[in-house]
């Protein structure tokens, strides 16, 4: 695939990972990005302009992956502006961190949201722009976590939902084959707010310092390094069903 001039869909795109893939693919020449964000209005439009500014035509569109209709007339304000959809970057999540030993206090409530967002989120928006991705020969990357793969993570939810994207990018790329490449995107500990969230400014800088000790490259990544990562995986033209650990080769010492 040739990223030039195609027309991309980033979900949550608007902060941290998201931003980063935005960014990238209108640096790699993408004639348009859709940024899509349900929170973070202000920094969607912050990105919107920073694309605009690459030479990109950059709108922002405002919808939670968690609900159908939103993301349906999402698609089709897509599909009014640009004609069709050439990728789609599925990297909008939530989470609610819960000791995992604290069964009682990840309710039904929280497990559903979670899932709700992280695995039929992507699901509603691969359906809603199935035929668009068939027509133009595209490709959906999704963006797992090393959670998917381990027992740790914000919460015992939080990794069952990555789990099950990873598994429904196997499933989804058989569905969509021959025409569109679906692959996954499993980052470890990244650099972006949702650490800063969780864990607080000193106590995410005291986590990730720790973690390098252990990490064959010794870095902490940084949401470009995951950009590169997706940018990378959708010019593969033969690759599709697969998953790309990006954590600087931590996972093979766990």
């Amino acid at each position: 695939m040739h990223l030039k001039d195609t027309v991309a869909v980033v979900t949550g795109g608007g902060t941290g990972i998201g931003r980063a893939i935005a960014l990238a693919l209108a640096e790699a020449g993408a004639q348009a990005v859709v940024v899509n964000h349900s929170r973070s209005t202000e920094e969607a439009a912050a990105t919107v302009a920073e694309l605009t500014d690459l030479g990109c035509t950059a709108v922002g569109i405002r919808a939670d992956v968690g609900d159908d209709r939103q993301v349906r007339d999402m698609a089709e304000q897509v599909r009014s502006r640009f004609g069709r959809i050439d990728i789609l970057v599925n990297n909008a999540a939530i989470t609610h961190a819960v000791p995992h030993e604290d069964l009682d206090g990840l309710t039904d409530e929280i497990f559903g949201r979670i899932l709700d967002v992280n695995v039929l989120g992507p699901f509603r928006l691969v359906r809603a722009f199935a035929q668009d991705l068939k027509a133009a020969r595209g490709a959906v990357v999704n963006i797992a976590s090393i959670s998917g793969y381990r027992a740790g993570g914000s919460s015992i939810a939080y990794g069952v939902s990555k789990a099950a994207l990873l598994q429904l990018t196997r499933n989804l790329a058989v569905a969509l084959a021959p025409e569109v490449r679906v692959n996954t995107i499993a980052p470890g500990t990244v650099a972006t707010r949702w650490q800063t969230d969780l864990h607080g400014t000193t106590g995410f800088a005291e986590r990730a310092e720790a973690e390098r000790e252990s990490v064959p490259l010794r870095q902490t990544s940084q949401p470009e390094h995951i950009a590169q990562a997706v940018l990378a995986v959708l010019t593969m033209d033969m690759v599709t069903g697969e998953a790309l650990i990006v954590d600087g080769g931590k996972h093979v010492r766990y």
